[in-house]
């Protein structure tokens, strides 16, 4: 009797607060570092993917390349290495926003749900909700700095160079078109935002059944094997499910080409390039994220898990 009178009223209370009550910085930082970190490491392949994608066969100002390996090679030869690492300076301010954000806002609805029991199983749908929730919000706030990233990855070579770096791109499209021009692509990128909630709920869905095979709870820390494995299929399968909304998203974003807007270019890469249009730059991608994720994910969990113990045991202590 004692035990239902404690969780009565009084202690309901904090459990329908808003949003906010659930928010724990925690989560904030650890996927700050987990998206830096692993920008860093794999940045090269974004930028070859990224002109693979906005390749149409119609833009004699966009370089061809017949490969991943021949793009490495081209883009050294013609620019450097630091060719490989145009757009890296938003790259990592976008994806560290764009993870820290993204684990703040999902852990804060998945605890909203789980009523601040972080044991509390969640079905895949309900995953799928809360992830697609915290997409929208993380995508609202972070779009200028894909489509900045996206332009100075594709700058060729000198006389095509019209950007010096972030801030001076951030004002140059300010004085060109506006308010608008910082969410080009957003439609496409909402669509997109089916890519972070299928990654998220296979992520979860994974941890949950294995937690339930081994009878621990599903907050316990796993190993480093798991983490990685649970990240890579993940990935792989929001990847190569939902990748054709980011070829569109970044040839909205290409400044070298103009579109009517989001149909138009789904219209016109149908007409020119048929279904694998779609698809350019999928497996130089698939190299790029999927290492991605597995550090980003892995640096996460490690760093979350320790913040938090520490965060608890201040309080206990």
């Amino acid at each position: 009797m004692t035990s239902v009178t404690t969780n009565s009223p009084k202690s309901t209370v904090p459990k329908e607060m808003s949003i906010f009550s659930h928010v724990k910085f925690e989560h904030l930082i650890a996927g700050i570092s987990g998206g830096v970190i692993s920008t860093l490491a794999v940045h090269p392949f974004d930028v070859i993917k990224i002109r693979f994608a906005v390749h149409d066969g119609r833009m004699q100002t966009t370089p061809k390349y017949s490969g991943i390996a021949n793009a490495f090679a081209t883009i050294i030869r013609n620019e450097g290495i630091k060719g490989l690492y145009r757009g890296v300076v938003p790259n990592v301010w976008g994806a560290g926003a764009s993870w820290g954000l993204y684990f703040l806002f999902y852990n804060a609805l998945k605890a909203r749900l789980q009523k601040g029991n972080t044991d509390m199983q969640l079905s895949a749908s309900t995953h799928l909700i809360a992830a697609s929730e915290a997409g929208c919000m993380t995508l609202l706030i972070t779009n200028p700095l894909w489509v900045v990233k996206t332009r100075l990855c594709l700058q060729f070579d000198a006389p095509t160079q019209t950007y010096n770096g972030m801030f001076d791109t951030l004002v140059k499209m300010y004085k060109t078109d506006g308010i608008r021009g910082y969410y080009k692509g957003l439609i496409p990128g909402i669509f997109g935002v089916s890519h972070g909630a299928v990654q998220f709920m296979v992520y979860e869905e994974m941890k949950k059944y294995y937690s339930y095979y081994y009878n621990q709870p599903i907050s316990t820390k796993l190993g480093t094997v798991e983490y990685l494995t649970f990240a890579a299929v993940s990935k792989i399968v929001a990847a190569s499910s939902t990748y054709p909304y980011q070829v569109v998203r970044l040839r909205l974003q290409n400044q070298h080409y103009s579109y009517k807007g989001a149909w138009d270019c789904v219209k016109q890469t149908w007409i020119y390039e048929g279904w694998r249009g779609f698809y350019k730059g999928l497996g130089t991608n698939l190299i790029r994220v999927t290492p991605a994720t597995m550090i980003t994910f892995l640096t996460y969990e490690n760093i979350s898990h320790l913040l938090l113990k520490y965060s608890v045991n201040k309080i206990v202590n």
